[in-house]
């Protein structure tokens, strides 16, 4: 005999409503497996159960990204039926789209924070851990990236400041050869201003002695012979003369 039908309506017994809650879930995320496979179609499946508990199915391209689908689709439509639309059921709708988003980013976060991960499944759990290594390749490449541009600036800085180094020593030793240089030129002008002033030779000093004369009484002979020793001795220096006076 073949199952008859079942009624839709409320299941009183609360343990028979859980089990028919996870059978059903069970099928409906098979369902949703095997038409995103065979359709290749993105499909998001979102359930909650009575008391919260969240089950969820989504496509290779993750659930985030066909929510935002879904919402730009949505309010593409809701777009062309603006005019039939009264203002406070506009801003109702847009508030309610972004509460929603809100919480969708806000559980996303605390996901990636590590809280709230009972709720998930094992492939949930998989997807969320590719994309927290994906983020972390990211973070290490850009990392990398500025490291090796900050190695390169500072050995950009410290060829420069060689350069500058170098440059600034050349230029002390060429002053210090120059002062040097500079000081032994006024040494040696020094020394021949020195040596010039005790070579000078000194000026003679010519003694002339006078004779006085004896008169005029027949001694013109004394007198001349007076004279001319005279002029001779007028040639000799002074401390030959004193020789000759002693």
């Amino acid at each position: 005999m073949g199952r008859g039908r079942v009624e839709l309506k409320r299941i009183e017994n609360k343990i028979n409503r859980q089990v028919t809650f996870s059978k059903r879930r069970s099928g409906l995320l098979k369902k949703a497996h095997e038409i995103s496979v065979l359709c290749d179609a993105d499909v998001a499946l979102i359930v909650f159960s009575t008391k919260g508990k969240l089950a969820e199915y989504s496509t290779n391209s993750s659930m985030l990204r066909i929510l935002e689908r879904y919402e730009r689709y949505s309010y593409a439509e809701r777009q062309l039926l603006s005019d039939d639309l009264e203002p406070t059921g506009s801003w109702s709708l847009e508030h309610a789209k972004l509460k929603a988003r809100v919480d969708v980013l806000q559980r996303n976060q605390k996901h990636f924070m590590g809280e709230e991960l009972d709720s998930l499944t094992l492939k949930e759990l998989q997807s969320l851990e590719q994309q927290l290594d994906s983020a972390l390749k990211h973070v290490r490449t850009r990392k990398n990236q500025v490291m090796y541009e900050s190695i390169s600036e500072l050995q950009k800085k410290d060829k420069a400041l060689q350069e500058q180094n170098n440059l600034l020593s050349k230029k002390i030793k060429e002053k210090e050869k120059d002062l040097a240089r500079q000081a032994l030129l006024n040494q040696q002008q020094s020394n021949d201003a020195d040596s010039s002033s005790v070579l000078q030779p000194q000026p003679m000093q010519v003694v002339d002695i006078g004779v006085p004369p004896r008169g005029e009484n027949g001694e013109e002979k004394e007198v001349e012979e007076a004279q001319h020793q005279n002029r001779g001795n007028s040639q000799l220096l002074p401390w030959m003369l004193n020789n000759l006076n002693t």
